[in-house]
């Protein structure tokens, strides 16, 4: 039941990919905006904390899709209300088909969609039917999860703990025909031993991990390919939409091969990681995703993958995981990061644009001792000799308050900004230098992968 192309990846679809790079929540009141410290997400089960003192003054945006993409689903035509003049008698003709049809008890459903399609053409009327064939949402879905399932594995993972040996779990994908599996980098980090659990039952243990990717939240995992072994197929998360059905596959809770459903939430949001970077223009999905899920495969009702799942909101009024809000990595950040690691281990080109400066968000107490002029904004502690920042003229007490026309009121408007940037472009930079409003042109660098982990 499989589809063919979700294995016929024979050289792998990371081998001949390019290095060179295309550049690229809040609280029910209104009008309140979080600030950066209420945003409290966790990967799976753990909490995300505050941002640290140095801001994320870093983002990417999507590439181009590198292989393995298709069209976008095609929905079927909607129907066409019939205008004010429609006949009286192609009304009557109609209902007494449709009378006539119903009354037939024994009349299957399939049989029961020719025959009122057949009819209803021979009417000419002015109403446009969509086609009643087999091509439901449901047999969509069915044929989506049978193409993925295959290729997303289960991760138990054993660490030492100050409490003794610990099992826990994860999920995978394959992505490469020579053995390699991406994950979250949480889901193997600390990890003594890997055991991978394919769709079918077979276990590969002492799995060795590749290379990881901390500020993207993404592993790599080498295994020996068994016989047979499917490779997902990867889309363009750059062509997603909000609203699109969406399928996500995992093992939450170490219960193999589970497939959840719902829509694409949102795009581009930004979200920080516990303890590390702000990973940004992530998927919002409502499919949800549970403990153990992390790592596994957020798909599109064509088979594709379009992200791998990698947190779950936490409400910080109850400390509560948040039903129905979960986030992904979206693919072509991992179509980026994935064949460096592959290749060297680890990861040259981040994809995200930089302005090589550290900052602080503006608050009472920093505007009291610098005794700064605005009570919002970005404050520039720090700046790296020689960067995109310094070349442009920004000074240490720097207020940065917009980029490019966009407000910028603290580190998460930052980096959200950023996101929509790609390092090479040239942006402008709205500062306060004391009580003097300023403009400054910078062209953005690319964030150092040893750079994000400080």
């Amino acid at each position: 039941m499989h589809q063919s192309d979700a294995n016929d990846q024979s050289t792998g679809p990371f081998e001949s990919v390019s290095q060179t790079p295309s550049w690229r929540g809040p609280e029910e009141r209104q009008p309140h905006q979080p600030t950066a410290r209420e945003h409290i997400y966790g990967p799976e089960a753990q909490y995300y904390q505050s941002l640290r003192e140095e801001p994320a003054q870093t983002a990417w945006r999507e590439r181009p899709p590198l292989w393995n993409t298709s069209g976008k689903l095609s929905v079927a035509p909607s129907v066409k209300r019939p205008g004010h003049g429609f006949p009286g008698v192609a009304m009557l003709a109609l209902t007494m088909v449709i009378a006539s049809v119903f009354g037939v008890g024994l009349v299957t459903g399939g049989m029961f969609s020719r025959n009122l399609a057949g009819l209803l053409s021979g009417l000419n009327l002015p109403l446009a039917i969509p086609s009643l064939t087999g091509n439901s949402s449901e047999t969509l879905r069915e044929v989506a999860i049978a193409k993925v399932k295959p290729s997303v594995v289960q991760i138990n993972v054993t660490g030492i703990t100050r409490r003794g040996e610990r099992l826990r779990h994860g999920s995978g994908v394959v992505v490469d025909s020579r053995g390699y599996i991406v994950t979250n980098n949480h889901v193997v980090l600390e990890g003594e031993s890997i055991e991978v659990v394919f769709a079918d039952g077979r276990k590969i243990e002492n799995v060795q991990v590749a290379g990881t990717d901390p500020i993207d939240d993404l592993a790599v995992l080498k295994i020996d390919p068994p016989a047979n072994m499917v490779v997902a197929t990867l889309g363009d998360s750059s062509k997603l939409q909000v609203g699109e059905d969406v399928i996500a596959i995992g093992n939450p809770l170490g219960i193999a091969e589970t497939t959840t459903h719902g829509i694409i939430s949102a795009l581009n949001r930004s979200m920080l990681e516990r303890y590390g970077p702000i990973i940004p223009n992530t998927i919002q999905t409502d499919a949800p995703i549970n403990l153990g899920s992390g790592g596994g495969a957020l798909a599109d009702l064509q088979g594709n993958v379009i992200g791998i799942p990698t947190m779950i909101a936490v409400d910080p009024r109850f400390d509560t995981l948040a039903n129905g809000i979960g986030f992904a990595i979206p693919i072509n950040q991992v179509k980026l990061i994935v064949p460096q690691i592959i290749r060297d281990g680890s990861v040259t080109h981040t994809g995200r644009a930089a302005l090589d400066i550290s900052s602080r968000n503006i608050d009472t107490d920093l505007q009291s001792s610098y005794d700064l002029s605005v009570d919002h904004g970005v404050f520039v502690n720090d700046i790296e000799s020689e960067g995109p920042a310094a070349r442009a003229g920004l000074e240490v007490g720097d207020v940065i308050v917009a980029i490019g026309g966009k407000a910028v009121d603290n580190q998460i408007a930052l980096a959200d900004v950023l996101a929509t940037k790609a390092p090479g472009n040239k942006v402008s930079v709205s500062i306060y230098r004391g009580d003097q409003p300023m403009t400054l042109n910078v062209r953005l660098g690319e964030l150092s992968a040893e750079a994000m982990m400080k």
